[in-house]
């Protein structure tokens, strides 16, 4: 028997922005964190077509075969990607994965490729936390790793305020202006960042850069908790084709800073 409208979900994969053919495409952070890169695909859309693919996927290697299939089936390979926070990591496995699909890999906001700057990203966040934050910080984090922990989306998106404190330099935006777009989705992290975590431990993570073909920039707030260091040292160290633009006055999400936002878009 067919499903019953109630019963029928009907999950979207990307949006577009602009006019086809689509050559850039934005990758969104999280993971989970599906429409976040909407304010950077309509800004980029008055020159060019523009997709925001939607990850839905609870797992890396799913996310990976997600985004795979998105760029084949509605950009116009080799493609700009621009991927933010984790979407950066993403988009570099992808170009990794599969270089003919990728023209030039634009990596903003990245996480530390090496294990060894962890430390440092979470003591600058919980520095910039009072005490009671910081204690619902830690225990919001463990909850996400625990299995059986209930409504992770909730936690997800109460992680998401906690870090507007610790992630941000001069906003434009309130949180909630920020987010009313986002579709969260706590279990994709759960899943997802559980085996991004191990990959970037063993190393894996980095090795995989050994197969990228095409020119990459990495975009970094002078003010992001997640340490600049983490992602130039590495990536400048492996990668033929590789500069480095670090972003006065910005936190995380350039897009959001007063102070970054033009010099950002400028730079992209």
């Amino acid at each position: 028997a067919c499903d019953s409208p109630e019963t029928r979900k009907i999950v979207e994969t990307h949006r577009t922005y602009g006019s086809a053919p689509y050559t850039v495409a934005v990758v969104h952070g999280g993971p989970g964190a599906a429409g976040e890169m909407a304010p950077v695909a309509r800004e980029l859309a008055r020159d060019q077509g523009i997709l925001e693919p939607l990850q839905t996927a609870t797992s890396l290697e799913g996310q990976v075969d997600e985004l795979r299939v998105t760029l084949e089936s509605y950009t116009a390979p080799p493609v700009v990607l621009i991927g933010f926070s984790w979407g950066a990591w993403l988009s570099y496995i992808v170009a990794a994965r599969y270089p003919a699909l990728v023209r030039k890999l634009l990596l903003v906001a990245s996480g530390p490729f090496d294990e060894r700057y962890v430390a440092q990203l979470e003591a600058t966040r919980l520095k910039r936390l009072n005490a009671k934050e910081q204690e619902e910080w830690q225990a919001i984090s463990k909850a996400l790793g625990d299995p059986v922990a209930q409504d992770k989306d909730a936690l997800l998106a109460r992680l998401g305020i906690l870090a507007s404190l610790t992630d941000t330099y001069d906003p434009i935006v309130t949180v909630s202006e920020a987010s009313d777009t986002i579709n969260i989705q706590g279990d994709v992290f759960q899943n997802v960042w559980a085996t991004a975590a191990e990959w970037r431990r063993n190393g894996k993570l980095l090795e995989l850069g050994q197969h990228i073909q095409c020119p990459v920039v990495a975009f970094h707030g002078d003010c992001d908790p997640h340490p600049a260091e983490g992602v130039q040292k590495p990536l400048s160290a492996l990668l033929k084709d590789f500069r480095f633009v670090l972003l006065k006055n910005c936190g995380h999400t350039p897009w959001f800073e007063r102070q970054a936002r033009g010099s950002f878009y400028e730079a992209i």
